[in-house]
């Protein structure tokens, strides 16, 4: 049992799931005033004494992602001269994960710039979910809890489970585990999409390994931005006889490339979560809510609890 005060916070990238996860585990939402200037710099005041406190700041560093990112290390940084005893910084969605490694010359590792720019400012400790690569949480000199959203979908996936004719297809080649550990929770066959990226936003769908003649299939990853990877999977899904394609995915951060895409119609429903605020517009869009996962595991960070029991699916 952890006797130090817990304080919450949350910048402006996600305030409405900010006040879920607070209301999972009725908690209140700590009082700050965080704005920006005229000329765009980022002001932060902690409005009540966190002296001593176990203070978690809750910030997905999406859209504008850089101006989420500084807004997030001066959070911290104020909460560090504030005196609290201990911060973790609740990052429901990573930003920068996607650039890992050096996969060309003359390129920056910027995940693991973010990385040193959240210790520097004060972070004592990580807690996120679905890292793009499993491999960032070494990235940090610090403790990192990641959760995997999972649970939620599982949860929602149940409704599926009696489908005689699912099967779960990944996207392309690097989303093989994510896939497996889905197929063999629902007990079902496994595929995957063989994908050539022609550009930034263009993808295309060069090949299918399984039989979807006639199937119901879902489609996991873990982020999707553009659309282009899963819109064309669908349409191959759709070619071979596919008789529905639906999409699970954790962090939906949609653009208006993505929007566009869905708008065709080539996915029937597009499952995601709420780790970034976002607009359905009326399109098949189904948002799932990890609040109560993410309070469940800032309530056992601040109780000095292990976390490894968040894995865990009920009912399967």
């Amino acid at each position: 049992m952890n006797d130090t005060p817990l304080k919450i916070f949350s910048g402006n990238s996600n305030p409405a799931l900010a006040k879920e996860i607070c209301k999972s585990i009725r908690a209140e939402l700590g009082q700050a005033t965080v704005t920006s200037f005229p000329d765009g710099e980022t002001f932060v005041k902690i409005n009540e004494n966190i002296r001593g406190a176990d203070v978690f700041i809750i910030q997905s560093t999406c859209s504008p992602a850089n101006h989420h990112i500084m807004e997030l290390c001066i959070m911290i940084d104020a909460a560090r001269r504030a005196s609290a005893a201990r911060i973790t910084a609740v990052l429901p969605f990573y930003g920068y994960a996607r650039q890992d490694r050096k996969d060309q010359p003359r390129v920056p590792i910027t995940a693991k710039l973010v990385a040193n720019l959240l210790v520097a400012a004060g972070a004592n400790r990580i807690l996120t979910m679905d890292l793009h690569a499993q491999q960032i949480q070494g990235f940090f000199d610090i403790p990192v809890d990641h959760l995997y959203a999972s649970p939620v979908f599982f949860d929602y996936l149940k409704q599926y489970k009696k489908m005689e004719h699912l099967i779960v297809i990944s996207p392309d080649v690097g989303g093989m585990k994510m896939a497996a550990a889905y197929a063999d929770m629902l007990g079902v066959p496994l595929g995957f999409v063989a994908k050539r990226r022609v550009s930034s936003t263009e993808v295309e769908a060069i090949n299918l390994v399984g039989d979807v003649d006639g199937w119901d299939v879902l489609m996991v990853d873990d982020m999707t931005e553009t659309a282009g990877t899963l819109t064309a999977a669908a349409k191959l899904l759709k070619e071979r006889g596919a008789a529905t394609v639906r999409a699970a995915v954790t962090h939906g951060v949609l653009n208006e490339h993505g929007f566009e895409r869905l708008k065709a119609g080539a996915l029937d429903e597009l499952i995601t979560t709420d780790s970034t605020p976002i607009n359905t517009r009326g399109l098949p869009i189904t948002v799932l809510s990890i609040a109560p996962l993410l309070g469940q595991g800032i309530q056992r960070i601040h109780g000095n609890e292990s976390v490894t029991s968040l894995f865990k699916i009920k009912g399967f």
